[in-house]
């Protein structure tokens, strides 16, 4: 049996809200007092607010992992803008793994990741890099590349998969009004929107993905600090024949500098589908907006066709902010997504940087729920993820932040995982990242006997052993003899020259993770998996 997902009554339809709102759940801009009675609470070992890209991820990664999730979301359905349409090589590595890449590109364009210059588009014009990899880097650096795909196809593919696991329950059409944090974790006055009926959910731990107003973290009494008004966009959702203007001149965003109608144009999906944005001031024009006649001539303008006929679909207007929150931890409580920062359009990361930390902080969980670590795992997630965001928010914020280059941004994307190679296999397109598990993996090279005899007595998480063939040993980093132990991520747990004890080091570095309560011992409970990828050569 698959997940379930619930409505209210008015939902059941395939409608979109096509309202503006932040990612994910937008809830009542305070915690209330519930009007109805609530009725006996019950448990679930995770509850996540909101079903943006954040929420779904961290949903997702726990549900893969057989843990009880429970998914709540004010609206009645998924959001119909197309918001963020960039994904990143990272964020497609980690789609890949879940097998939704195909799915996921069905719904995009194919694109060169480089920002178009010009008067107009149908103007002469330059083609500048991007800190998006271009196909030929893509290649050498990672078993995928980057996706121009919009957050309303994204999304719809993310809940699918998600509903595809039992673990997992989706209720849409239901708010948070209450929130008591205890000591064992939160318990929750969920509300329905249509009938207002209210019930309380105990959950050991608690993810607000509720976007950049999040209620959740007001409760919480977790501030925000950055600029929350840098400046304001208008943006128009349009259909109109560009693709046949700009023939083989397919890139991710096009800026015109028409005096008149200054702006970016950006695919936004398929069907000649693209947002044109227009930024301004907000001290010189607070309250600026666009009629369909106005944003249509604009149109025309800035793509130099006079006689070009827009399909206007939606006007609407957006803020830029650049804000970090002070803390993405209160106990059992974690901050995801825009709850945890806002990040504006700039370089195309705010969304990345959600979908890679819903990620990281899923497995952490996970790994807790199940056993294999102690509580101390999840301190790590601020602690490796505020770089990130902190890096992210603060070049959204700089003017020419979208301006950086590949070679300085794509560490900040890769996030130190392992290095991609392909192994020589006949069976198909398999890299090194495929062999990551939920567990942990060791990678050997050459001489392996004394590393897959060390994995069987070192309790600890599960671990998976692969042996590598030397040209894919070498390719990452891993000398004759020596070793490398890779977490879910892709981070490398542990390196060891050839010489080194596989006994003291295992044992040492699993040691010196956080330890849970109870662990796998491979002695008596389970033997790990080895593969010898060196008998796989073509």
């Amino acid at each position: 049996m698959s997940g379930e997902i619930e409505r209210h009554p008015r939902a059941s339809s395939l409608h979109r809200d096509n309202q503006p709102s932040d990612e994910g759940a937008d809830v009542v801009n305070s915690l209330t007092t519930p009007t109805v009675p609530p009725i006996p609470s019950a448990s679930t070992p995770v509850l996540v607010v909101g079903t943006g890209p954040a929420g779904l991820t961290t949903a997702i990664t726990l549900a893969r992992q057989g843990i009880e999730v429970l998914v709540v979301e004010r609206r009645p359905a998924l959001s119909g803008l197309p918001r963020a349409a960039s994904v990143s090589t990272r964020t497609m590595e980690l789609l890949r793994s879940w097998g939704l890449e195909q799915e996921i590109r069905a719904g995009g364009v194919e694109v060169e990741w480089k920002q178009w210059v010009g008067p107009t588009l149908a103007a002469a014009g330059d083609a500048h890099l991007t800190s998006f990899p271009t196909r030929e880097q893509s290649a050498v650096l990672s078993p995928t590349a980057p996706a121009s795909v919009p957050q309303d196809h994204l999304e719809p593919v993310l809940l699918e998969h998600l509903l595809g696991f039992d673990a997992a329950r989706v209720e849409m059409g239901t708010e948070v009004v209450g929130l008591d944090s205890r000591s064992d974790g939160s318990l929750v006055t969920l509300r329905d929107v249509e009938t207002r009926g209210t019930r309380t959910v105990h959950a050991r731990y608690l993810v607000a993905a509720d976007g950049a107003r999040s209620t959740v973290r007001d409760a919480l009494g977790i501030g925000m600090r950055g600029p929350g008004r840098l400046s304001q966009a208008i943006g128009t959702e349009f259909r109109a024949p560009l693709w046949e203007l700009l023939g083989d001149r397919r890139y991710c965003i096009y800026a015109v500098t028409h005096p008149e109608a200054a702006g970016v144009f950006v695919p936004a999906g398929r069907g000649d589908r693209w947002v044109y944005g227009v930024e301004h001031e907000l001290a010189q024009e607070p309250s600026a907006s666009l009629t369909e006649e106005q944003s249509a001539r604009l149109i025309r303008l800035g793509s130099g066709l006079a006689d070009l006929e827009p399909r206007i679909e939606r006007i609407g207007t957006f803020t830029f902010a650049a804000q970090l929150a002070d803390r993405f931890r209160q106990g059992s409580a974690f901050l995801v997504g825009d709850a945890a920062h806002r990040i504006t359009p700039r370089g195309g990361t705010g969304m990345n940087t959600a979908i890679q930390s819903a990620y990281d902080l899923g497995w952490k969980l996970a790994w807790v729920l199940r056993g294999w670590a102690g509580p101390q795992l999840l301190d790590t997630y601020e602690t490796e993820r505020r770089p990130v965001a902190a890096h992210n928010v603060a070049r959204s914020a700089d003017p020419h932040g979208g301006a950086r280059l590949a070679a300085q941004e794509l560490p900040v994307d890769l996030g130190g995982r392992i290095v991609h190679v392909w192994l020589p296999s006949r069976a198909g397109a398999v890299s090194t990242l495929d062999l990551l598990g939920p567990g942990l993996t060791l990678f050997t090279g050459g001489s392996s006997a004394s590393w897959q005899r060390a994995a069987t007595s070192v309790p600890g998480p599960p671990l998976v052993v692969h042996v590598l063939d030397a040209i894919t040993a070498r390719g990452v980093g891993i000398p004759h003899g020596g070793a490398l132990l890779a977490r879910p991520d892709g981070a490398t747990a542990g390196w060891w020259p050839p010489g080194t004890d596989p006994v003291a080091a295992l044992r040492g570095t699993v040691q010196a993770m956080p330890s849970a309560s109870h662990t796998v011992d491979r002695r008596t409970e389970q033997r790990p998996t080895w593969h010898c990828m060196a008998d796989r050569q073509g």
